[in-house]
């Protein structure tokens, strides 16, 4: 392994277990801050579950964030088609201007 391989990689532990990722420069806080999300939300899910061990809390907890990214996007989609109906109303007034100039 080089040196810049080295630099690269990230140790991150998850369930008292360690794992080396390999991530570019720019992209290690990124890494970080999601590790430390995973960590709270796997602890959320153990609170609301406690008898969830290994496997199944890690696949509920991805299941949880999926539905948070599902919800997200939808609110995104919503936000997206609310600004091109505000867009098509003041171009379609900007029209009805120039017609009447």
């Amino acid at each position: 392994m080089n040196r810049t391989s080295i630099e690269n990689v990230s140790v991150i532990s998850i369930l008292g277990r360690d794992y080396s990722i390999k991530a570019a420069p720019d992209k290690s806080e990124a890494l970080s801050a999601s590790a430390l999300m995973l960590k709270k939300l796997l602890a959320e899910t153990k609170q609301a579950s406690p008898t969830l061990v290994g496997e199944k809390l890690l696949v509920l907890t991805a299941l949880k964030l999926c539905a948070q990214q599902l919800e997200m996007q939808q609110q995104h989609q919503a936000q997206i088609e609310q600004l091109e109906a505000q867009i098509s109303e003041r171009v379609a007034g900007l029209n009805n201007l120039i017609r009447e100039a």
